[in-house]
């Protein structure tokens, strides 16, 4: 619990469905009764998991709380509301079950804000929460020793129990008094558990001797005539006892009164065109109904606005006949509607300007996207006042069709040149990018890590590299931005998947300006590909003055602060069209989601002043949020391993391996140890030469590590080591999806650095175990990783962890370092791998680039020069009796 009164209380949704609760520093202060509320909701939630959702569904809606656990009290508020407007309740009890459809759910869902675990959140896991609102219920009422009512008392005094009375409003043909109305009176239950509704005066029969039962009865009806003088009036006159024939007029006072009357707890029956707005007639825009000629963001559509009467189109002509009509109910076209004069003209006014724009001008595509999110950006009207809708046209409604199913999408395929296998997922990834790069729209593609982003993105390149060829365009270089630590992993990909793409690393060790093979721009539109990382785009001037033909930013959360630098200086480049790929979900801060859209779709969401004002507002429209998605779905494919789609086509266990560069502390200690050794061994022979090389290797694994484990000094900070800034980056993935993974090292002296690493990015405690632990605290200690609680790492020795645990809630095994003997390894990653595992788990296995872990990996892979077997029984010996000059080739560091 908090200390300061600047600490939100957020939602996470875990892979499981579970839902967390977690503390966020909001860097504003919280005021005193919100922060009341949240200690007492961590709190239940910390002794009571079960039941703190329920209490959260009673809790004032007036109190400030975040996004996230306001849109869970929204969600477990309406199951109080319909639990409490459930009749017979008392009799009901513990059996009581509460329903939800599925166009409720859907609401719901569409309603949802950003927040951490977005992804999992679908209308099957609402559904399954609703149903621990209904075990929790039953489990508290069944233990409750009295009455319903009381016990609602206990969580809020403010809810009232539906009443036996029951408010009925129908239409009447009388054309003088066209509605009727009358109360009734439910009976309690028979034997078949049904009652009957009487009209009210039957009561008075009935209780005609018992004016107590009477009283309760008409409980709700009291508590009604407190806040309305129309039913305090009846009450009075005694006409609620009798059927009543009413204008349109009183019909439409009563109408705009039902909030109170069913907050009171009085059921009302009314007809279904009345649905508590001020006003039916709404606008409409209607936007790409035909191709426009040319195409990307700028394209020009057809734009139309359209009056609407429910769901029937009505001219201007007819819609200012209803200006004519008093305030209340009218009836036009064979129905009633409520006319609301100045809601109704301030959408008049809109219509007008909605066709001037239309006459004058027509829409960009950019603009007409826009306006889902800020439709008064372009009509200058407030739009919260007034009814409106957007829809797309025909040939907008098709592309938006096709970007959200890529199975829609025509196939195309890369050239013999491309030597990679896609799956099918990923060969529809590359449809997707492919449809997106013709409409010259940018694109998100944000598979979950392990599906293989690299590889589409690579066989999309290889197409429109190949399509430039055929169609005699001259070439233009496209520009991959990364993260210094995977430009060994890109260097591998692309020889590995394909090898005929010309490309360059823009690195100090190869800076193009340098070695000459960068003059102007057509030494660049001799490369199909160059590489650089973020922080060097600011650095080299060139790479700001040439015109791309694509930018591709791989990580793409390095952007998400659009205030640094390094934002600003990657969306000053010029380009064709744009790619984002991250494996981070990205729907869990707004602000983040606007800086990378930003790059990937200029304008899209508007400017940052525009989309912090879109942002505030959604604390009172929360509606928003199902137009954010609706507008930034198309552009983003993100595929998990758990989608259907994907997990019949993956296998059980991906392996990858994952290289990491050693720092400019590791590259100076390793060439000493490569001349140390070169003296040594050859001066060495025998057992005394094994023994040497086998503690060399150690030396080695121990440097490639991180040079305090070498060293013995200490301190671990993560600049010295490749691979801790690596485990970094996949671990930010891993916490960003709240999933959880299992790191193994064959050093012991390794795991507390590592432990204390991985707390600083996960912000929480993992689990150790190595060969020193007790065998009795081994027990607690994988209950402790099994359970539904999120411990996110445990840090295991390869030998001690290696062996007879069930570790089957990781989904993510980390080899840290190598062990040389595929046998134990895999005995390691199968900790997780294993029967109970549901989920695809992702083995990341470390190598250093350019040194000894790399070369005896690709030895290893090799199995004409080695037998698994051969090297399973004798461990590392075999290099042993390697010659010298073979040793050194083993030992040397090529960068």
């Amino acid at each position: 619990m908090p200390e300061m009164m600047n600490e939100d209380l957020n939602v996470v949704v875990m892979p499981n469905g579970s839902l967390q609760l977690e503390w966020a520093d909001t860097g504003d202060t919280i005021n005193k009764s919100s922060q009341l509320l949240q200690e007492e909701i961590y709190k239940r939630f910390s002794t009571d998991a079960g039941s703190w959702l329920l209490f959260l569904g009673f809790c004032d809606h007036q109190v400030l709380l975040s996004p996230s656990l306001d849109y869970w009290r929204s969600f477990a508020g309406s199951y109080v509301k319909k639990l409490s407007r459930t009749p017979e309740l008392e009799i009901l009890r513990h059996k009581v079950r509460i329903l939800i459809g599925q166009d409720e759910l859907k609401t719901h869902l569409e309603r949802a804000p950003l927040m951490t675990g977005s992804e999992y959140l679908t209308a099957g896991l609402l559904g399954a929460v609703w149903g621990r609102l209904n075990s929790a219920y039953a489990l508290a009422i069944k233990s409750y020793d009295g009455t319903v009512e009381d016990f609602i008392r206990t969580y809020s005094p403010n809810v009232h129990l539906v009443g036996r009375v029951f408010f009925h409003l129908v239409e009447n043909k009388n054309e003088d008094y066209p509605f009727a109305f009358m109360a009734t009176y439910s009976t309690r239950l028979n034997r078949e558990g049904k009652s009957k509704h009487l009209p009210l005066k039957h009561a008075l029969q009935e209780y005609k001797d018992d004016n107590e039962k009477l009283l309760k009865l008409l409980t709700t009806v009291h508590v009604a005539a407190k806040k309305s003088p129309l039913i305090a009036d009846f009450l009075e006159t005694g006409e609620l006892f009798h059927p009543l024939a009413w204008t349109a007029g009183e019909a439409f006072s009563f109408l705009k009164e039902i909030p109170v009357y069913e907050e009171s707890g009085i059921l009302c029956r009314i007809p279904n065109w009345w649905k508590g707005t001020r006003s039916s007639v709404s606008l409409n825009f209607s936007v790409g109904d035909s191709r426009p000629s040319l195409v990307g963001m700028d394209a020009i559509l057809n734009f139309n606005a359209q009056l609407f009467l429910g769901d029937t189109l009505i001219s201007d002509k007819e819609a200012r006949q209803l200006l004519n009509e008093s305030e209340g109910l009218a009836f036009i076209k064979n129905r009633w509607v409520a006319v609301d004069q100045e809601k109704l003209k301030l959408t008049l006014d809109a219509y007008e300007k909605a066709k001037k724009m239309m006459d004058k001008e027509g829409l960009s595509l950019r603009d007409a996207l826009r306006m889902q999110l800020m439709p008064e950006k372009l009509i200058n009207t407030n739009t919260e006042e007034i009814d409106h809708s957007i829809s797309n046209g025909d040939w907008l409604k098709s592309v938006i069709r096709k970007l959200l199913d890529p199975d829609l999408i025509t196939s195309v395929k890369p050239d013999k040149a491309f030597t990679g296998r896609l799956r099918e997922y990923q060969k529809k990834g590359l449809n997707w990018l492919y449809f997106l790069h013709s409409l010259q729209f940018g694109a998100c593609l944000a598979d979950d890590m392990g599906l293989g982003k690299t590889i589409q993105l690579l066989a999309f390149l290889n197409i429109i590299r190949s399509g430039s060829k055929e169609s005699g365009r001259p070439n233009k270089a496209s520009l991959l931005v990364i993260p210094a630590s995977l430009i060994s992993n890109w260097d591998n990909e692309i020889k590995r998947f394909s090898p005929a793409v010309k490309y360059y690393v823009a690195h100090p060790a190869g800076d193009l300006k340098k070695n000459g093979a960068y003059e102007d721009d057509k030494s660049l539109d001799a490369f199909d590909l160059v590489i650089t990382t973020y922080a060097l785009v600011q650095k080299y001037e060139w790479l700001q003055s040439y015109s791309w033909n694509y930018i591709i930013l791989d990580e793409a959360q390095a952007i998400k602060n659009p205030g640094t630098k390094q934002s600003k200086a990657i969306k000053n480049l010029t380009s064709n069209n744009r790619i984002i790929m991250t494996g981070t979900p990205i729907e869990n801060r707004l602000s983040d989601l606007w800086s990378l859209f930003d790059f990937v779709n200029p304008g899209l969401l508007g400017n940052a002043r525009e989309f912090k004002q879109f942002s505030k507002n959604l604390s009172h429209d929360p509606s928003g949020y199902s137009r954010l998605r609706k507008l930034i779905s198309p552009y983003i494919l993100r595929r998990l391993k758990t989608d259907k789609s994907v997990i019949s086509d993956l296998p059980e266990k991906v392996e990858m391996k994952t290289y990491a560069p050693l720092s400019k502390k590791q590259i100076i200690l390793y060439k000493n140890m490569v001349e140390e050794i070169k003296e040594i061994i050859a001066e060495t022979e025998g057992i005394q030469r094994k023994g040497i090389i086998l503690s060399s290797l150690m030396k080695f694994k121990q440097l490639c590590n991180h040079p305090d484990q070498y060293l013995g000094t200490g301190g671990f900070e993560e600049k010295d080591s490749g691979k801790f800034l690596r485990l970094r980056e996949i671990c930010e993935t891993i916490y960003e999806k709240r999933e959880k993974v299992l790191v193994f090292t064959q050093f012991k002296e390794m795991t507390e650095p590592l432990h204390g690493f991985l707390e600083s990015i996960f912000n929480r405690k993992g689990l150790i175990l190595h060969g020193s632990v007790a065998v009795g605290k081994r027990k607690k200690i994988i209950e402790q990783f099994q359970s539904q609680n999120y411990v996110p790492f445990m840090v295991l020795s390869l030998k001690a962890g290696g062996v007879g645990l069930n570790l089957t809630e990781a989904n993510h095994v980390i080899h840290f370092d190598r062990w040389w003997n595929p046998a134990v390894e895999n005995q390691a990653t199968d900790r997780a791998f294993r029967i109970g595992q549901k989920k695809n788990v992702i083995v990341h296995k470390f190598l250093t680039k350019g040194t000894v872990e790399e070369r005896i990996d690709k030895m290893l892979e090799e199995k004409s020069k080695l037998s698994e077997d051969v090297i399973a029984s004798a461990g590392d010996a075999w290099i042993t009796e390697m010659k010298n000059d073979e040793l050194m080739d083993l030992f040397r560091l090529s960068l």
